[in-house]
């Protein structure tokens, strides 16, 4: 089933479209994090302020370093030992969809602990969006169940809701590391 699941989710994505998906976390909206066309849909649905950043998805650090000029090493050791959700925001995004990014040139990556969402991603072959399956200033639903009946009829492909036994429910950490080290906790 995960299989059938990971390829039509692929296809949806190569077709532009958006998804609502389970990741390691929460629920997600997704779609091409390099498509700035499909970035632009994410927003207007989320009825979300385009100045606000999304996080991605990307399957490795090979694929997050194909998106960023350069990878703090305190970024990398992190990922190694990191044994929960945890996004990073790194500086110097490159080849993102313009409105993906935040002013100051920075991305927020994770690279989930789903074998769906890895396989996804890694099939699909670059990185993808992952912003909180809910109306801009609702809460994000834990849950397939607690996702608006506004948000499933906004997207164009739902992945099959029993694979999201293996999400958390709950929001990743979130950790901004510049290129000297500096580190700060945005969300613990």
């Amino acid at each position: 089933m995960m299989d059938r699941n990971v390829q039509e989710t692929v296809s949806a994505l190569k077709e532009r479209k958006l998804i609502l998906y389970p990741t390691d976390t929460v629920w997600g909206i997704g779609c091409d994090a390099t498509d700035e066309e499909a970035v632009k849909k994410v927003f207007a649905l989320k009825k979300r302020s385009e100045a606000k950043s999304l996080v991605l998805l990307a399957a490795d650090l090979d694929m997050v370093a194909r998106y960023i000029k350069e990878i703090p090493q305190m970024a990398i050791q992190l990922v190694e030992v990191n044994d929960a959700p945890m996004t990073i925001i790194y500086p110097g995004a490159m080849g993102i969809a313009p409105s993906a990014v935040a002013q100051d040139g920075t991305v927020g990556i994770r690279i989930p602990m789903n074998d769906f969402c890895v396989e996804v991603i890694r099939r699909f072959g670059r990185p993808i969006v992952s912003t909180s399956a809910n109306i801009s200033g609702q809460s994000a639903p834990s849950c397939f169940a607690e996702i608006s009946e506004e948000i499933k009829a906004g997207v164009d492909y739902t992945v099959d809701p029993s694979l999201e036994k293996t999400s958390t429910g709950k929001a990743s950490q979130i950790i901004k590391i510049g290129l000297k080290g500096e580190v700060e906790i945005i969300r613990a």
